[in-house]
């Protein structure tokens, strides 16, 4: 019997958390393991959860943390970053820079026609042909077709509401207080470092395993 594939929501520097959902998991030698972006930033320890997705996970995707942080260390231009990254930046160290820099875009079980995903995809084009600026930071879709995030343009539906697949996709990115599902997509960003919960979902079963944030670590406003 093969083994499980576990997606493991943003994480956001939240080691302790990602640590007990680990152990919660008990991950077999043949399961797969795929953490879907925001490993870092805003939470308390980014430094040790790249540790233990070293350790543990068969992949890392991309999210737009990693990316701006990775921009940043390209083009030494501090204009994007945020007041949380800083502190990040200090943590890591050669490995793991070494390790967002492998991190690829999307993971695809062809067996079961699903994709994991930081973010989410544009519905109107192919997912394989969508770039990092995209994948990474999506949200919301536009009157003209174009990528957005929530607070960006308010009341424009979220990009899984228009994806009919296939594929199947599970991401991140997206905080809300419990998973959202519709038929072709499942978005387990339940806001750890928020004061939310850890998610990961085994697959294809679709069962969810969460552990609850110890605190609330980081406020948007």
């Amino acid at each position: 019997m093969p083994g499980r594939l576990i997606a493991i929501g943003d994480v956001h520097g939240c080691a302790d958390e990602f640590e007990e959902l680990l152990e919660k998991l008990a991950p077999r030698a043949d399961d797969r393991v795929v953490l879907l972006g925001d490993l870092v930033n805003r939470g308390p320890d980014s430094a040790r959860v790249v540790q233990l997705a070293r350790r543990h996970a068969t992949a890392s995707l991309l999210g737009n943390h990693e990316l701006r942080l990775l921009n940043f260390r390209k083009t030494d231009d501090p204009s994007h970053l945020k007041k949380t990254d800083y502190a990040t930046l200090e943590q890591l160290n050669g490995k793991s820079w070494d390790y967002l820099e492998a991190m690829p875009l999307t993971y695809e079980d062809a067996e079961h026609e699903t994709v994991l995903v930081h973010g989410g995809f544009l519905p109107a084009v192919p997912w394989r042909k969508q770039p990092a600026r995209v994948v990474t930071r999506i949200q919301v879709v536009d009157r003209d077709g174009e990528p957005r995030k929530r607070s960006e343009a308010p009341g424009a539906p979220h990009w899984s509401e228009l994806w009919k697949g296939p594929p199947f996709v599970v991401y991140g990115h997206t905080p809300r207080d419990k998973v959202a599902e519709t038929k072709w997509t499942l978005g387990i960003d339940t806001g750890c470092v928020l004061g939310g919960a850890l998610t990961a979902v085994i697959l294809p079963e679709r069962k969810l395993v969460q552990v609850r944030a110890r605190k609330r670590y980081f406020s948007p406003n």
